[in-house]
């Protein structure tokens, strides 16, 4: 099995390439549907970052508070939290990942993607055949953040500034696709890396 590594920053675009490799009959793992499913209760997850945030990061339903948990992680000053968020998460998701892979592996999966945003500091890059990088300019990405997460756009970025320079991502991936014109030169772009790395697409 082709394992594609799918990183960059939030509101970078990279959902939408996402979408044109599942477009493909490429299976996908989208990292932060697994985050979700990991935290719902019951779940080892949640209760570390209880121990570590306290219960002010739980509703009244005893599910998580994401809204709280962004304000204690993201923003100058939190970087520490953030980096406790994420030594708690990354053990969990990964290893939820993994048996993902290997499941599509036995049932004969072709290609599989990894679609995760932070694929490299997980080290989930490792499990990768070769990993594309998806950027695009900051002010974009912001206005795409607020919109979807329905944030303000100091919000948004605040949380892009929380998160690894452009240069980190090209550096640590074997392609990247600059995600700045339309649908259609996303799609060329991706088409261009997979017939480099001769990965057939079912269309």
């Amino acid at each position: 099995m082709i394992i594609i590594g799918l990183t960059g920053p939030s509101g970078s675009g990279k959902g939408e390439v996402s979408k044109i490799l599942s477009s493909y009959g490429f299976s996908v793992i989208d990292a932060d549907s697994v985050y979700h499913d990991i935290l719902m209760p019951p779940s080892d997850c949640l209760d570390e970052l209880v121990s570590k945030f306290g219960r002010r990061i739980l509703t009244a339903g005893n599910t998580l508070n994401r809204a709280t948990l962004a304000s204690l992680v993201f923003g100058k000053g939190n970087e520490e939290n953030l980096e406790a968020l994420n030594k708690i998460t990354h053990k969990f998701v990964c290893r939820r990942i993994r048996n993902i892979e290997k499941s599509l592996n036995a049932a004969g999966c072709p290609v599989c993607v990894i679609d995760a945003p932070l694929l490299i500091e997980s080290g989930l890059d490792a499990d990768c055949d070769f990993v594309i990088a998806v950027l695009a300019e900051k002010n974009l990405r912001a206005a795409r953040v607020s919109a979807r997460d329905k944030i303000s756009s100091d919000d948004a970025l605040e949380r892009i500034n929380s998160q690894k320079p452009d240069e980190y991502y090209s550096e640590n991936s074997e392609y990247t696709i600059y995600n700045k014109s339309d649908i259609n030169a996303l799609r060329a772009a991706t088409e261009n890396i997979l017939h480099e790395r001769g990965v057939v697409i079912a269309k």
